[in-house]
């Protein structure tokens, strides 16, 4: 089982344990970001999870759900796997994150364009 990244506890990015750092870890796990976007409209069982997330792995992804859980972003109802409060606190900060990315896209077309001159 690998370490569950907690505020104040020595994360990667950060000896200190800051916890933009810890959310940036806990985040940037393979599979993350997308178990809890796939969580926005409401509960999943583990296969349809797993079904969602194009296979992925049970191990890995038994391992972000416990990650997930731990971090109070994920709880386990009789129907499955939801989002907790916090996670849809979380998942309210996916659209500006979705704006950046376009944005960013945007640059690089015009980057990619104007290296083919």
């Amino acid at each position: 089982m690998t370490n569950i990244p907690r505020p104040g506890a020595p994360t990667r990015g950060s000896r200190h344990g800051r916890p933009i750092m810890a959310l940036l870890d806990l985040l940037g796990r393979r599979w993350a970001l997308r178990v809890i976007w796939e969580l926005r409209e409401g509960p999943l069982t583990f296969r349809e999870l797993q079904a969602r997330c194009g296979d992925v792995s049970s191990s890995v992804l038994n391992q972000r759900l416990v990650e997930l859980r731990a971090a109070d972003v994920l709880a386990r109802a009789d129907g499955g796997y939801h989002l907790s409060t916090e996670g849809r606190r979380l998942l309210e900060l996916y659209p500006a994150m979705h704006a950046w990315a376009e944005r960013w896209a945007r640059r690089e077309r015009v980057r990619r364009a104007r290296a083919r001159r």
